[in-house]
């Protein structure tokens, strides 16, 4: 099978889980995954919760879980995913870019990130997790469509023609009451900052609080335009 056909399939293979497993519950779609990609499947995380983690563990122990480690993070989100590393039975793997941020800012001058964020999420975030990703098949994210008006068409399998891969979002259809539910259920890991106004966590660089009430992805690069780091888009 050619390169070609075999993308084909895969793609075709997306389409049909994508209307079969449309409204099923998370751990249905989970499982299909697991059956259909076996070790060529991962997951990825920004640690904001362990959410998409606590549900993927519970049909895939020892997944690898996927961490992007841009240099720039809060303490507190290093902080989750060691405890995740030491809580959920998962592997975590550690992801950091070709250069360190000393690196970077001698390269192309310092505080890319207020200067072209979108440079700075392609360096640091977007290649690296491209590479991380070649040896898999498929990938499972914690995208909810209600997040932002980009995802709002995001279906819970898809073809990423990009990375020539699946695309698995079984919480695709959550809500934030559900996801909160689910964390109070089952006593999920929650990084700290969320309960300090920061609903949506990214670097420190581009992060800020978000007031009471308002749009959770308010705080990622406040004041740019930006709502995507490029990696779903």
């Amino acid at each position: 099978m050619t390169p070609e056909t075999e993308a084909l399939a895969m793609e075709q293979l997306a389409a049909q889980a994508a209307e079969a497993l449309n409204g099923a519950p998370a751990s249905e779609v989970i499982k299909w995954a697991a059956q259909t990609f076996g070790k060529k499947l991962c997951i990825t995380s920004s640690m904001t919760d362990a959410v998409i983690i606590d549900l993927a563990s519970r049909e895939v122990p020892g997944i690898d879980v996927l961490f992007l480690d841009t240099g720039y993070h809060f303490a507190e989100t290093i902080g989750t995913r060691d405890a995740v590393e030491a809580v959920y039975p998962v592997n975590v793997v550690n992801i950091t870019p070709a250069t360190t941020v000393a690196e970077q800012d001698t390269e192309l001058g310092p505080k890319l990130y207020s200067r072209n964020p979108d440079l700075c999420c392609y360096l640091r975030k977007v290649i690296p997790l491209e590479q991380s990703l070649e040896p898999y098949d498929a990938w499972i994210t914690g995208v909810r469509r209600e997040e932002t008006a980009t995802r709002t068409g995001t279906k819970v399998v898809q073809w990423d023609p990009k990375r020539q891969m699946v695309k698995v979002n079984p919480i695709i259809e959550w809500t934030q009451q559900e996801v909160d539910d689910y964390i109070a259920q089952h006593g999920v890991l929650v990084n700290p900052l969320v309960y300090d106004g920061y609903p949506s966590i990214g670097c420190a660089t581009c992060t800020v609080r978000v007031e009471d009430g308002g749009d959770a992805r308010s705080g990622r690069w406040a004041g740019t335009g930006k709502t995507e780091c490029g990696i779903h888009l």
